[in-house]
């Protein structure tokens, strides 16, 4: 039988990515090709500061509600893997500078902390509870620190003048992740919606959940779209 979604999970993913889709297209025409010039307004703020946040605790949420997280995780990586390689082949053809390369975004700590999810799943709840919350505190100090090597990028440890389009360190966000696995594990035991009286056949809730059934696939296709659009919008302004 198969497992009935549970809608605000999908909802509150779609809301997620639609908010990375926006933060995405203003970076595109703000700081990629520079054809607009304003500053973000305290929405997009908020959700280009904590909308990544939110995503990696609907995860952990969503961990613990479905099966083959090694499977899910190697796909998501890679994934990522090919973010990187299209934004390296960006800055190698010349259309946009080094800070345009993703060396280890959301889809690289998604994907490593599905993966990771197989072994940590087999702790008790409390104890994901209490490691989450260590791990986005100890991530959240290491921001303050840089290191002389390139190599612990992917640990949250940076060197002078990084600069990346898109930064998802496995510390502070494992930490997170696994704070919303605590919250599935505590929430979600029944495996069932909290609102299951809500008006799920409202357009606007059916779309944020389609989006969320759908995140991975938006993730990918949104970019290169927007850069086209974005670099036609350049030309014909000038």
């Amino acid at each position: 039988m198969t497992r009935k979604r549970i809608w605000e999970l999908d909802a509150l993913r779609g809301i997620c990515i639609l908010g990375m889709v926006a933060i995405h297209a203003a970076f595109d025409l703000v700081d990629l090709l520079q054809v607009v010039s304003w500053q973000f307004p305290p929405l997009l703020s908020f959700i280009q500061n904590w909308g990544g946040v939110l995503f990696l605790l609907i995860s952990g949420i969503c961990a613990t509600l479905s099966s083959r997280s090694v499977r899910r995780g190697l796909i998501v990586f890679g994934c990522g893997m090919i973010v990187t390689a299209v934004t390296i082949g960006l800055y190698l053809l010349g259309f946009a500078d080094q800070s345009i390369i993703i060396y280890f975004g959301v889809l690289h700590c998604l994907g490593v902390c599905m993966m990771l999810w197989h072994f940590l799943g087999k702790l008790p709840t409390r104890a994901l509870g209490v490691l989450g919350g260590v791990l986005a505190a100890v991530g959240l100090i290491l921001r303050r620190f840089t290191v002389d090597t390139p190599y612990l990028i992917w640990l949250g440890l940076t060197f002078p003048g990084f600069a990346t389009a898109d930064y998802f360190p496995l510390l502070p966000h494992l930490g997170f992740f696994l704070l919303g696995a605590f919250l599935g594990r505590t929430l979600y035991r029944k495996q069932e919606s909290l609102l299951p009286r809500a008006p799920v056949g409202n357009p606007m809730i059916r779309f944020a959940c389609f989006c969320g059934r759908h995140s991975l696939a938006i993730y990918l296709l949104h970019q290169p779209v927007f850069a086209l659009l974005a670099t036609a919008v350049a030309w014909l302004l000038r």
